[in-house]
């Protein structure tokens, strides 16, 4: 039976071995836990399906990482962007919403199925902005330079999103 020192010390030893025995996978792990959620999120309401938004999370991952050894958030997220536009055919970014009318009386019963499907609805640079601003955190600064418009694009594509966001749950709401 073993003494009481003897079980600290093993247990010590114990606590230090994964640490040294994969120093090289703890970088890449924590990089990828640090962003996996947020690429997911954007992927399945980019694409609207579980399995597409899985793939398109280990593709942006992959290409993130076979350039980088430790990529930024900035550097997944144009993985991401470019991920999207390969195999998802979002193509350019421009606003294509059309001006929304102000609706002010939104139904107090409104559900989130609601809100979800309006999202669905949103053109693509429309829906990126306002994922990435409302959902995500992101400044208008980041997002310009992430999908490549210009600060004041990212502005009106935002305002223009959650009017037509607005509108749209409006007409479901009834």
């Amino acid at each position: 039976m073993a003494s009481t020192v003897q079980s600290v010390m093993v247990s010590e030893q114990m606590a230090f071995l994964p640490t040294f025995a994969q120093p090289s996978v703890n970088p890449f792990k924590s990089i990828y836990e640090e962003n996996r959620h947020r690429v997911y999120a954007i992927a399945f309401w980019m694409t609207d399906s579980e399995l597409q938004a899985e793939q398109l999370l280990e593709t942006t991952f992959v290409s993130a990482f076979a350039k980088s050894d430790c990529p930024t958030e900035e550097d997944i997220d144009n993985e991401l962007i470019a991920q999207l536009r390969e195999d998802h055919n979002i193509g350019t970014l421009t606003l294509k919403c059309a001006d929304a009318t102000e609706v002010l009386n939104i139904r107090s019963n409104t559900k989130r199925v609601h809100l979800e499907l309006a999202v669905v609805q949103l053109p693509a640079t429309e829906k990126l902005m306002f994922l990435m601003h409302d959902v995500e955190g992101y400044d208008h600064v980041r997002i310009a330079r992430t999908l490549g418009v210009t600060e004041q694009d990212s502005k009106q594509g935002l305002h223009q999103s959650r009017l037509r966001i607005r509108e749209l749950v409006g007409k479901m709401a009834w």
